[in-house]
Order: C-alpha cells, then structure tokens, then sequence
C-alpha cells in the first residue's frame, strides 16, 4: 500500500494523503481524485462487460427499490418472469424513499420505481404513468353519499402512511399555504396496515388512484375525489448512469417496465371508472 501510495505521490506531485495524528487526511488533490475515481473506475469495469446477454446463464443477483404497495402487488409478477427466463439469477427487493434520489449511485441499486417531478442528472429512466392522489374510506364512512368539501376533508381523522414512498406530503403542503391541515388519527408504515385500520375505524386515507382502486376490488371502499388542487404525480422506473450499458441490466429493466407500466395504466382506468359511479 505504501509503494502505491508513493508511486501516487510522484505521478501527481502531491502528498495525496497526509498522517494527522490516528488519522489520515486528504489533501486538495486527494480529494478531487476520490470524487473523479468512481467514474473511471466504473468506465474500465464497461471494458470487460459482455457485448450481449444469455438470460438462461445469468447468475446475477438483481436489486429493486420501491414502496411497499409495488412490493406486494406488482414485484411477484417480476418474480414470476424472472424466474421463467433467467432461472440461475435471484432478486432481493427494498423499500425506497423518494428523497434518496439524488444518492442513488450511494445505493446498491440496479432499478428504483419511484415519484418524481425532475429526473436527477446521472439518471436515466421512462416514465410510466400519471396518476392524481383521491380519498379513500369505507362504504359505511358519514362522508358516502356526500360531495366532499374542504371542510369535510380537514375535519375528519386521517390514517397516515409514514412508509410508501412519501406519496402525500403534496396534501400538506397544500393545506398549510390555505391555513388548514389534516387531523392525523393514527400512523402505520405500511399500505395494506392502512386498509385494515380504515375498514375498522371512521377515517380517511390519501392515497393515489392506482392504489384507491386496487384495494377497492378487494375490499368495501369508496373513493373520492381530492378537495384540492394538487398537480398530478409522476411515475417513473429508473437507474443510475453506471448500469445503462450493462447487456444484463438492459435486459432487467425491460423486464420490468411493462409490467410495472401496465399495471400502472390499468389500476388508473378502473380508477377513474370507480369516481365517476359516485
């Protein structure tokens, strides 16, 4: 390590790294060389990449972050062909928040399907829906049969989901520049803890659309639309720049586009079809 550390030293005309006590500390240079290092690094680890992809002999362990709604209603079909086409490979899934993004290149990471109004740079990635945040609640709710005021939504109790992705955070700022806000009754940190407390309590849940309508198949809920001007959220599967040309990555991500796409689009028609019976 120290004939390297030299061979370092002379090539930059730098101390490159200086003892300090128990310590080590980074000169200017040092410092520039450990932001610029990952790149180059990543660009000679391309070199030995192959120029396409077997899926039947891929034993690569593949990495995929979202909410935990994804990870119960979409991520087995992702499983599922996963399995079928690249039976050697595995996956390992977790639980992701929006406000990570722009660390993405921190996390071991292959695909994130996330939220987000701009994509970061170093990113790249599809959009695959829009989608509107509605109300949900259960059938025997005062508030069915009723149009919902502001009024009605800021006094009533609200089941909050402190997981998921941070999908509802809109809803408060919203309230707070028109001087309302929620009563919050309880926080879970999963979707589908949330549907239980809703089907056992008097309260209301914010949630988007695609989700409103996949529970509500299932279970007795009524949908409602948002008493406020939120804009739309933007759904998008991405990756960090350093997998874009990796053939077995390529191929991941095409996988898991349609499905988490067409699921996307489905769950918004039923959606709007369930609204528009109100």
């Amino acid at each position: 390590m120290s004939k390297t550390l030299n061979q370092i030293r002379e090539a930059f005309h730098d101390k490159i790294l200086i003892r300090e006590a128990n310590q080590f500390v980074l000169t200017q240079k040092g410092a520039a060389l450990k932001l610029q290092l990952p790149a180059l690094i990543q660009q000679l680890d391309n070199l030995y990449l192959p120029s396409s992809v077997q899926p039947k002999l891929c034993q690569r362990k593949f990495t995929f972050g979202s909410s935990d709604y994804v990870a119960q209603a979409i991520f087995p079909s992702i499983v599922y062909d996963l399995e079928l086409e690249a039976p050697h490979a595995s996956i390992e899934y977790e639980l992701w928040n929006k406000d990570k993004l722009t660390q993405l290149a921190e996390y071991p990471l292959d695909l994130i399907s996330t939220i987000t109004d701009t994509v970061p740079e170093n990113l790249y990635g599809k959009m695959m829906a829009e989608d509107q945040l509605v109300v949900v609640f259960k059938t025997s709710h005062a508030q069915t049969g009723n149009d919902m005021s502001l009024d009605d939504y800021t006094n009533a109790r609200h089941i909050l989901i402190s997981g998921g992705g941070d999908k509802d955070s809109p809803v408060d700022r919203a309230l707070s520049k028109v001087g309302q806000h929620r009563k919050i009754f309880a926080t879970v940190p999963f979707f589908q803890s949330a549907i239980e407390l809703l089907l056992k309590t008097n309260t209301m849940l914010t949630t988007p659309l695609h989700i409103a309508a996949d529970f509500a198949q299932n279970y007795d809920l009524q949908i409602r639309r948002l008493p406020l001007d939120i804009k739309p959220q933007h759904y998008y599967l991405l990756w960090h720049a350093k997998h874009h040309q990796d053939p077995e990555h390529k191929w991941f991500r095409e996988l898991c586009y349609p499905l988490l796409k067409e699921h996307l689009q489905r769950s918004i028609k039923q959606g709007m079809k369930l609204i528009h019976t109100d």
